[in-house]
């Protein structure tokens, strides 16, 4: 057996999964967001084909209407594909601390602590930037959904 094998054999390998076991939690919320940011994508993509159906059918008013919200459905599909990015990048380095925890794990190897370190913040910060983006999308989502006024039908007695 080579002496790095050997070392291997050696590694307390119960060690080394129980410390990969907080940023493997991490990577399958992280999967569980970016599920529920392309269901998100797919409503806004369905709901631009029908605005552009309707572009076509639209004059006056109704059509600066139709012209504003695909405006908005173009942005919220910016917001959306842009929080996807950060969130899969996000994964991209989380899946990378595990190959470094373990590799730290079972070598032996500590220099790549500060690494590791470095790793899981940097997976943080684009979390926090992919959820920066999908609050946008929401809050843009949102507003567009206000009903307007005209179909209210106030009544000022």
């Amino acid at each position: 057996m080579t002496p790095v094998m050997q070392e291997l054999a050696n590694a307390d390998i119960v060690t080394v999964l129980q410390t990969a076991m907080a940023p493997a939690f991490l990577l399958v919320a992280l999967g569980g967001m970016l599920n529920i940011f392309t269901g998100r994508l797919e409503r806004i993509i369905d709901r631009s084909r029908v605005m552009q159906d309707r572009y076509l059918e639209t004059e006056g008013d109704e059509h600066l209407l139709c012209v504003n919200e695909l405006r908005d459905l173009q942005l919220r599909i910016k917001y959306v594909n842009s929080a996807i990015y950060f969130g899969v990048v996000s994964a991209i380095v989380v899946c990378i601390l595990i190959g470094l925890l373990f590799i730290m794990g079972l070598t032996g190897f500590s220099d790549l602590a500060q690494i590791v370190a470095g790793s899981f913040v940097l997976a943080v910060i684009l979390l926090s930037i992919a959820l920066t983006q999908f609050s946008r999308e929401v809050r843009l989502g949102i507003r567009d959904f206000m009903i307007r006024e005209e179909y209210l039908e106030r009544d000022d007695h």
